[in-house]
C-alpha cells in the first residue's frame, strides 16, 4: 500500500491530527518532554515552561508564514488553524446559546456560556454574575470560535456567565469600531441583564491582548460616562498602547508566538489615521485620569513583547487609587488563555484569574 500524501488528506483532518499530537506530547512527563524540546531557555532572569518550549517548537515545525508576508483572509485562517490545533476536547459542564447584542452600528453576534453549577452567589441575590469577554486577535483575526474553549472553561471554573462577543474587525472597520461595539455591548447587556440570566450589579468586563485593550477601554469610558460602569475588569496579557514600544518588545519581540512584526501588521491594518494610537480609546494606558475604574486582574506572561505595558498599567492603576492585582506568569508566553485543554501550564494561568474574576463579582476583591 502506497503512503497517503498529505495533500490528499482533508484540512480538518489534519487539524485534528495534529491536535491530537500536541495533546500526546503535552501528556508526557515533563522530564520527558525536556528531552523532546531540548535545554532550557532563559531570558531577562526568566525560564521558559517546558510547554510553552513545545508550543513554540510545535509551531516553527509547521512552518507557517509570518502574518506580514499573509492577506488578512490567508491571517485568518492560518491563526483560526493554530487555534483548532492548540483547543484540545471540549469542555463539557456548561450550555452554550449563540445570541445577538447591540452594537455601535447594529446587531453583533455573540455566544453566551452558562455553567452547569454557578457559584458566588452572595445571600439573597438570584441572579449570575456575567463577563462580557472580547476575544483577541490584534482587532484583525480571532472570533467566537477561537475562543471557544476557553469561554467555557472560565466560566465553568469560575461560576460565572461569560458573554463573548463578536466585535468588528479591521481592516473592513478601523478604529474606533471595535471600542464602538465593545461599549455598545456593555450597555447592552446591563439593559437585558435579566433576559441573560445576570445580575446588572455584577456584570464584568475582560478580553485577551486586543481584547484587553477593549475591556480595559470600556472600563474606563464607563466610569466617565455617567452611566453604569462594571464590576471588575479581567485583563489577560493586554496590548494597551498602540503608539510606543517597550523594553519587552526588545526582549521577546521575535521567537516566542506573537512577533513585534505581528503587532506592527495588526496596528497597520488598525488605525487608518495617523494619531489615531494617541487617542485613550485606542492606547487606553495613555489615559490621563484612570480614577474610579472598576477593579482589575491583570496577568501578563514573561516571554511576551507586550509585557511591560500590562504591568506598567496595574502601577498606573494604582496610583489612581483603583484595586488591582497583577500576576506575572513568569515562564509563559503570549496566548496561554487559548491553550487551557494542552497540558497545565496555560490551564493554571487561567484558573487562577477564574479564582480572581469569581470573587471580583461577589465583592470580595481584592
Amino acid at each position: 500500500m502506497s503512503p497517503v500524501s498529505p495533500l490528499s488528506v482533508p484540512a480538518p483532518i489534519l487539524t485534528r491530527m495534529r491536535s491530537g499530537v500536541v495533546r500526546g506530547l503535552a501528556a508526557l512527563p515533563h522530564g520527558v518532554l525536556r528531552r523532546v524540546v531540548g535545554p532550557p531557555v532563559e531570558l531577562d532572569n526568566q525560564r521558559l515552561h517546558v510547554e510553552a518550549q513545545l508550543a513554540l517548537k510545535l509551531l516553527a515545525v509547521s512552518g507557517a508564514p509570518e502574518l506580514e508576508s499573509l492577506s488578512v483572509a490567508q491571517a485568518r485562517a492560518q491563526v483560526a488553524d493554530d487555534a483548532r490545533t492548540f483547543e484540545g476536547r471540549k469542555y463539557g459542564g456548561v450550555s452554550v446559546e449563540e445570541v445577538t447584542v447591540g452594537g455601535a452600528a447594529g446587531p453583533l453576534s455573540a455566544r453566551l456560556y452558562v455553567p452547569d453549577h454557578p457559584g458566588g452567589n452572595p445571600a439573597g441575590r438570584r441572579s449570575d454574575g456575567l463577563l462580557v469577554f472580547f476575544h483577541g486577535g490584534g482587532f484583525v483575526v480571532c472570533d467566537l470560535d477561537t475562543h471557544d474553549n476557553p469561554c467555557r472553561f472560565l466560566a465553568i471554573r469560575a461560576g460565572v456567565r461569560v458573554l463573548s462577543v463578536e466585535y468588528r474587525l479591521a481592516p473592513e472597520e478601523h478604529f474606533p469600531g471595535a471600542i464602538d461595539d465593545a461599549l455598545a455591548a456593555f450597555r447592552h447587556t446591563i439593559d437585558h441583564a435579566a433576559e441573560l440570566g445576570a445580575d446588572p450589579a455584577r456584570i464584568a468586563v475582560g478580553g485577551d491582548s486586543a481584547g484587553g485593550n477593549l475591556a480595559a477601554g470600556v472600563a474606563r469610558l464607563a466610569a466617565h460616562d455617567g452611566g453604569p460602569v462594571p464590576a471588575f475588569q479581567l485583563l489577560l496579557y493586554p496590548w494597551l498602547d498602540l503608539s510606543s514600544k517597550r523594553p519587552s518588545y526588545r526582549l521577546f519581540g521575535k521567537g516566542f508566538y506573537l512577533t513585534e512584526s505581528d503587532l506592527d501588521w495588526d496596528r497597520s491594518h488598525y488605525v487608518a489615521h495617523a494619531g489615531d494610537e494617541l487617542d485613550p480609546r485606542c492606547s487606553p494606558l495613555l489615559a490621563e485620569d484612570l480614577a474610579g475604574v472598576a477593579p482589575a486582574y491583570i496577568a501578563t506572561a514573561g516571554f511576551d513583547p507586550l509585557r511591560d505595558e500590562g504591568e506598567e498599567y496595574a502601577a498606573r492603576l494604582r496610583a489612581a487609587g483603583v484595586p488591582v492585582a497583577l500576576r506575572r506568569h513568569s515562564d509563559l508566553i503570549h496566548g496561554f488563555f487559548n491553550t487551557v485543554a494542552i497540558g497545565h501550564a496555560g490551564r493554571d494561568a487561567v484558573l487562577e484569574a477564574a479564582g480572581a474574576l469569581r470573587l471580583g463579582l461577589v465583592g470580595g476583591f481584592p
